[in-house]
């Protein structure tokens, strides 16, 4: 079995990755700001992606690499920059001196519209240093990833028990369950995956043209078992609340205008041909079975 080397194992989406790599055999290899508990198969290397030291060490050994750590939420442009732009360089010059071809690359749909935010321009800088990189990548561009683990979906649902759930005023958006993208992640990793070089995967939870927001939080008042009433925010108001916010908390503030802004977009569906092939891959998880899941961890 491979030994897979990854990056962000210790994130929302690389800790349900790193369990479902170790179910299936594979050795891990995996790099952490922080110390981490022992695990059987697992070898922690203690750094960062701009610890050139760490990403040699992470390398060592490593048949496939698994990059998933990115930054989401930065104060400035040069913040993405150097979480998203510079980590996926420097990843990629420590797989040329390990001498390793295969790189799995966890994107963003953001990187479909470098133009709307810095956050959206930082991943498609990514993918342009994964596409000139001579290696045998794929890439998966996720949509909102959600789980029980997840803060974010988690932090809307404590809103949405009060019965109301403040919304961009138009959009369209696909969902997917942590789970279910792990498992794509993981079949790329294997000999499977090395059919697909050079493909961007684009996964979902199998909704035909996603979901709106109005529905969305419909799915939310069915997974909280209570009516929850969309309110619809222009962007203009949600800029208010994005300058109160950094006011407020500074360097800090989760709600910025570059997140505003990539909110606001009115199409973040994925395309139904960069869908993985279907006898490969499919969700298993629906957005009413995996909100239901959220809300179960409000109630302990």
């Amino acid at each position: 079995m491979r030994t897979v080397a990854v990056t962000g194992a210790t994130g929302f989406v690389g800790s349900e990755t790193l369990d479902q790599l170790l179910a299936a055999g594979f050795t891990v290899r995996a790099l952490a700001r922080r110390a981490q508990p022992e695990r059987d198969a697992v070898t922690w290397i203690a750094g960062a992606l701009d610890d050139v030291g760490a990403l040699d060490m992470l390398m060592q050994g490593a048949d496939v690499v698994l990059h998933i750590a990115g930054v989401v939420n930065a104060p400035n442009r040069a913040g993405f920059e150097a979480g998203n732009g510079i980590g996926t360089a420097n990843v990629i010059s420590a797989m040329h001196r390990a001498g390793i071809k295969r790189l799995i690359h966890v994107s963003s749909f953001a990187a479909r519209n470098p133009w709307l935010s810095d956050y959206c321009w930082s991943k498609h800088l990514a993918e342009e240093n994964v596409r000139a990189s001579g290696l045998d990548w794929t890439m998966v561009r996720p949509p909102a990833v959600y789980g029980p683990n997840d803060t974010e979906f988690v932090e809307i649902m404590k809103v949405a028990r009060f019965g109301i759930m403040p919304v961009p005023t138009e959009g369209r958006e696909s969902l997917i369950h942590v789970a279910d993208l792990a498992r794509a992640l993981v079949l790329l990793c294997g000999e499977t995956g090395d059919d697909f070089y050079s493909e961007i995967w684009e996964v979902d939870d199998g909704t035909p043209n996603g979901i709106s927001h109005i529905e969305l939080a419909a799915a939310f008042g069915r997974a909280l078992k209570r009516r929850v009433i969309p309110l619809p925010l222009p962007q203009s108001l949600l800029m208010l609340f994005a300058h109160a916010d950094r006011l407020v908390r500074g360097p800090k503030a989760k709600l910025t205008k570059d997140r505003v802004r990539y909110m606001c977009h009115p199409d973040w569906v994925i395309d139904p041909a960069k869908r993985p092939p279907s006898q490969l891959w499919r969700p298993r998880i629906s957005a009413d079975e995996g909100l239901a899941e959220v809300a179960a961890t409000l109630r302990h």
